[in-house]
């Protein structure tokens, strides 16, 4: 399971900024601000803030370092819970996620499973190693790392369709015209509205605003796909069916890759460049229980997309991940990732 952004505040926050985080009920803030050694003023206002206003909600701080300790001593004084994490922005031009997302993880662990009492006991916290979008996340680094180049992996799910990318990084970025917050070379954004049961309706939706849907498909899809939000547990029993899965999916997955590579989902302006990518790999049970040639039929629509305003991979093969390695390829890699590079190697890297 993953989680939702609810909020996203930026500079100094006042009443009406503060007003709006409480309204959105987040379970947990991210703090940040100013690389390390740059600007202070605006993490130490809004962790000042938070403790002034009686904050309650667990707050993951990941500003400049400069600033890291104090702030942490401010809030934790005032009764804030808060754990420290590495500065997402260490310098222009360079993310660095990995340290606040496993700090988001424990956080959760802690506070929203255990502090709600949705599982009994510490043991359940022991046995969690990773959320399973991270887990997938780490199993697409590393099968990047094996194959040795550019990837994309789109994960078409009941509730929502995952993207995930990782691209060789540009000694071009270096430039310049570098993006201030630097590239997101490791991606994974998440489409909420682009489902095959629950988020059905959202994938004819946003087909139509794609101008994907003529008229008279969208009347029908529409109907197919307002009976599977109904009816989560629907399942396929004939060829006309099997047939609507196969358009849901592939509607939901050149969408979320166009939302992917243009840049918007990522927060990137000038998008994701996937020219380079040489695997397209699909997860999701409507694609590993489908039959083989209509799985690769899915993808194949998305690499031949060229009205979506993006620019496609050159030179990509597509592939299923019918035997769902990438998960368990991610958890592996902790403590053996020599096992899960052969593992994710054998069953989609083509050897």
């Amino acid at each position: 399971a993953g989680a939702d952004v609810v909020h996203v505040a930026a500079g100094r926050l006042g009443a009406v900024e503060l007003a709006a985080v409480r309204a959105a009920r987040p379970d947990v803030v991210l703090l940040v601000g100013g690389t390390d050694g740059g600007d202070v003023d605006t993490v130490t206002h809004n962790a000042t803030r938070l403790a002034r206003a009686r904050w309650r909600v667990p707050v993951v701080l990941a500003g400049n370092v400069e600033a890291r300790d104090g702030l942490r001593g401010v809030l934790a004084a005032a009764g804030v819970p808060v754990t420290v994490a590495d500065n997402v922005l260490p310098r222009i031009g360079v993310l660095a996620p990995a340290s606040a997302r496993a700090a988001i993880r424990e956080v959760f662990l802690r506070h929203v499973i255990g502090g709600k009492r949705l599982s009994r006991g510490a043991r359940f916290g022991r046995l969690v190693r990773a959320a399973t979008p991270d887990a997938v996340l780490t199993g697409v680094e590393v099968l990047a790392d094996v194959v040795g180049g550019d990837l994309v992996v789109v994960d078409v799910g009941g509730a929502t369709t995952d993207v995930y990318s990782v691209l060789t990084p540009d000694e071009r970025a270096d430039g310049p015209g570098r993006e201030v917050a630097g590239s997101l070379w490791r991606a994974r954004t998440v489409e909420g509205d682009l489902g095959m049961r629950w988020s059905a309706p959202g994938v004819v939706r946003a087909a139509v605003e794609e101008r994907l849907l003529d008229p008279a498909e969208r009347e029908t899809l529409g109907v197919a796909a307002a009976a599977r939000a109904a009816d989560p547990g629907f399942l396929p029993v004939d060829g006309g069916d099997r047939a609507v899965e196969g358009r849901i999916a592939a509607l939901a997955a050149t969408v979320a890759l166009r939302r992917h590579a243009r840049g918007a989902a990522t927060g990137e302006r000038a998008g994701r460049d996937l020219r380079d990518v040489r695997l397209l790999v699909g997860s999701g049970g409507v694609l590993r229980h489908a039959d083989a040639g209509a799985a690769v039929g899915v993808l194949t629509q998305v690499l031949t997309d060229h009205a979506g305003g993006w620019p496609l991979p050159r030179a990509a093969r597509p592939v299923v991940d019918v035997d769902y390695v990438l998960a368990a390829g991610g958890l592996l890699a902790g403590e053996h990732r020599a096992a899960a590079g052969a593992l994710l190697r054998r069953h989609l890297g083509g050897d």
